[in-house]
């Protein structure tokens, strides 16, 4: 049996190489919506990670980069907070939708460079300026799409990953206002990284008792820098002591972190935290209905994601989890 496409797991070149005895592994690919901090900008911190049979990736790679060309967001990030975001300056472009993608990105960057230019003159709209530079680089990849085909965008990512019939969803939706990490004994980014591994560990082992085929998982994660060290050094203590719900055995290393440019299954994990944080604030079911499909079940229960908040809590995570 050929080797299966080698994936970069790192910024350094790390390279892995998957051979006959990795079939039966899964890659889960992390990444978190909203902020840790409280108050922050959100109420909800979500984790959330999806697990690809390392056997499918090629395959569903390749659906992914042909599904992102048709908007001609090859080699681009999918960042899901980003694309739904009024760009106003194709408001004040005459038919803007009749307009090719060239013709749409030359007319919106021009109408930014005045603004820009504009603020720049004055002293006084200096800090204005700061922020207007940072939120045009925050959606300069998405300016030749209209506001209609980018919603259609995340929304066909979204039916897309519900097809994926052998992938796992495992995510924890943590309500800021009800977590104590006085009391835990751990920070709120420490606490969501626990419950999904867990639940990640927990799937494997299932899946290995009720197979001939023992199924290993590696973690991929979005590249953070403040806390790479200390989740790198909980999953080294998970392995060894195991988590405060189950030991560590069929996860092996620590987690990889790599650049969700680069990463296209990084970027769906950003899709499901975007979306499942949209549901759990704004209750946008959308994009949540679809993702929500590939959630892990046991005996009819979603056990791989959990929304933490004050309970009875009537939201469909908590009814399909308890």
């Amino acid at each position: 049996m050929r080797l299966v496409e080698s994936l970069s797991v790192s910024k350094r070149g790390f390279i892995f190489f998957a051979s006959r005895f990795f079939l039966y592994m899964l890659i889960c690919y992390l990444d978190e919506s909203g902020t840790p901090e409280t108050p922050g900008t959100t109420s909800h911190y979500i984790l959330a990670g999806i697990a690809i049979p390392i056997a499918k990736w090629k395959n569903y790679e390749g659906a992914l980069r042909k599904l992102k060309s048709r908007y001609a967001l090859e080699g681009k990030e999918i960042h899901s907070a980003y694309i739904p975001r009024p760009i106003i300056e194709q408001n004040n472009i005459p038919d803007f939708e009749k307009l090719t993608y060239q013709e749409r990105t030359k007319a919106v960057v021009k109408l930014r460079n005045i603004e820009l230019l504009r603020l720049k003159a004055s002293p006084r709209t200096h800090k204005q300026y700061k922020q207007t530079l940072k939120n045009f680089r925050q959606t300069e990849e998405y300016i030749h799409l209209s506001i209609n085909e980018r919603k259609n965008l995340l929304e066909e990512l979204s039916v897309l990953i519900s097809k994926w019939p052998d992938v796992r969803l495992f995510a924890d939706c943590i309500d800021k206002v009800h977590f104590d990490e006085a009391r835990a004994k751990r920070t709120i980014e420490e606490e969501a990284f626990i419950q999904v591994i867990s639940r990640f560990e927990q799937y494997l082992k299932i899946y290995t008792k009720t197979s001939s085929d023992a199924k290993c998982g590696i973690i991929v994660h979005d590249n953070n820098q403040t806390m790479s060290d200390r989740l790198g050094t909980m999953m080294r203590n998970f392995q060894e002591n195991g988590t405060l719900w189950t030991s560590i055995k069929n996860i092996i290393e620590t987690p990889f972190f790599v650049d969700s440019k680069a990463v296209n299954m990084v970027q769906i994990a950003d899709l499901c935290s975007f979306a499942l944080r949209r549901y759990v604030e704004n209750q946008e079911e959308i994009l949540f209905n679809n993702i929500f499909q590939i959630a892990d079940r046991k005996d009819n229960k979603t056990v791989g994601v959990r929304h933490f908040t004050v309970q009875p809590c009537n939201c469909i995570i908590c009814k399909s989890h308890s």
